[in-house]
């Protein structure tokens, strides 16, 4: 195991880093709350640490400027919180915006991010406000699928959203494919290679199995006995290698430490190869 240690945030103030991506040349991209997205170069045995793309932008509520100024349609001004990242075949970078109801692009190469999509119905309610979080292309890379975790109409509410994979989609593209309806909190999900979309479950520990239909075949949960339980899941990937989920505990009501961990569920599915990049 190895540790990479970001530089240049200012530890005073509120900082986090969420989630990563990788290129074709195996450079890793994360996210960060203070630096934007940020590049490590492997070097030797360590990694060199870049820019790559700007800060989110504290974008002011639609509500209180005029027409055509960027903004963000919620209800009340907050501050962006990057969330998730995925690359698609060309080198774009979606970035989800948990509060400010927004999916930013940006180009290959890096630079200013763009508002892609936002909509109302992306603002997050209750005592855990997030909207947008976890994003993903569908295996045929026709599609980007979204989880909005809670809702501000229902907080109860967390809805899996489609999108077309196109330069500018429309209000009117915008599909449900599945939804959560008693305070599960869908976080982060994956596409298996068949097109089955494996989603976490934050308030449930669980993670839940769409059919491609948008139909729930099963949900994963711990066994009675595991040393580490899953607890407020949120992270997951496939590891291709052993045909198995990973799942990165967030322990986010507990608190407990012996919880936070990387835990493995046999899936019998490969999952789908997310897209890695030629980047300049």
């Amino acid at each position: 195991m190895s540790t990479i240690s970001v530089a240049g945030e200012a530890l005073a103030f509120e900082h986090a880093v969420s989630n990563i991506a990788v290129d074709g040349e195996g450079r890793i991209y994360a996210l960060s709350t203070q630096l934007g997205l940020i590049r490590f170069t492997k070097h030797g045995q360590g990694y060199d640490q870049g820019p790559y793309g700007a800060p989110l932008p504290d974008l002011p509520i639609c509500a209180a400027v005029p027409s055509g100024t960027p903004c963000s349609p919620t209800t009340f001004d907050t501050p962006p919180i990057p969330n998730d990242v995925v690359f698609d075949e060309d080198g774009f970078a979606y970035v989800t915006d948990s509060l400010q109801a927004t999916i930013f692009r940006y180009a290959p190469g890096g630079g200013a991010p763009q508002i892609w999509f936002q909509s109302p119905l992306f603002e997050g309610g209750g005592f855990i406000p997030f909207g947008t979080n976890g994003i993903r292309l569908d295996p045929e890379r026709e599609h980007v699928y979204v989880i909005v975790s809670t809702s501000a109409a229902n907080p109860a509410l967390g809805t899996i959203y489609r999108l077309p994979l196109v330069a500018a989609p429309t209000a009117s593209d915008l599909t449900v494919f599945h939804q959560y309806l008693a305070s599960e909190i869908p976080d982060q999900l994956a596409f298996g290679a068949q097109g089955e979309l494996y989603v976490s479950l934050a308030l449930t520990n669980q993670t839940s199995v769409l059919r491609a239909d948008g139909t729930e075949r099963t949900r994963i949960s711990s066994a009675p006995g595991d040393d580490i339980p899953l607890d407020a899941p949120a992270g997951i990937a496939f590891d291709s290698r052993t045909k198995s989920l990973l799942i990165a505990n967030h322990a986010l009501l507990t608190g407990d430490a012996s919880h936070f961990a990387v835990l493995q569920a046999a899936t019998g599915d490969p999952g789908d190869p997310l897209e890695e990049p030629s980047l300049p």
